[in-house]
């Protein structure tokens, strides 16, 4: 029985051309450049990240299973459906700028300091999630999924359509801005003016 050797990619930039023409192969990938790649539905289970930029990416729907990210940074992704909680989560860390995760699923990762700026998250699931110290720069969290999530000294100040169940939730330090206020208490039914 043969085995195939992973690949390993260095230093490299990807745009969507040179991928239509040599898809990616299963391996590793470290310092490496990825613009304008569509990554939608693609099977990236068992690849490795390291020190990677994706900007401008569509990965939507890919399969993530053991999929390893370490130090990547995600600019202006189209990332939908995405189930990260499929990935490898040794080392596992990853941040966020300008990208759509709507019905995105982080469940039960523990990715303490993670940073989400100008994205969008719509119904996106972090429940059971450790989110110590992460930052949601304004981040359109509309609905949502806050269920036995760590989000100690996490900061919401500009982050907005949360609801979350301070009851539910471990909050402690956390930041909110005062106008924010009404998604800590929405379970309770009452009016702020």
């Amino acid at each position: 029985m043969t085995s195939i050797a992973n690949s390993y990619s260095e230093n490299r930039k990807f745009d969507n051309a040179a991928i239509a023409l040599n898809p990616l192969t299963k391996g590793e990938y470290e310092n490496c450049t990825f613009t304008g790649c569509d990554l939608s539905n693609a099977d990236l289970s068992g690849f490795r990240f390291a020190d990677c930029l994706f900007n401008g990416c569509n990965l939507s729907m890919a399969m993530l299973k053991k999929t390893s990210f370490q130090n990547v940074a995600f600019t202006g992704c189209k990332m939908l459906g995405l189930n990260f909680g499929d990935c490898n989560i040794f080392n596992i860390s990853f941040r966020f700028n300008n990208c759509m995760l709507d019905h995105s699923s982080f469940y039960q990762l523990k990715i303490k300091k993670t940073t989400f700026t100008n994205s969008r998250m719509l119904e996106t699931d972090l429940s059971e999630c450790d989110l110590t110290a992460s930052v949601f720069d304004n981040c359109d969290l509309s609905r949502a999924q806050f269920d036995h999530t760590i989000l100690e000294k996490a900061d919401f100040r500009t982050a907005f359509g949360y609801s979350i169940d301070p009851e539910n939730n471990r909050i402690r330090k956390a930041k909110f801005s005062l106008s924010g206020v009404g998604g800590l208490l929405g379970k309770y039914d009452i009016e702020l003016e």
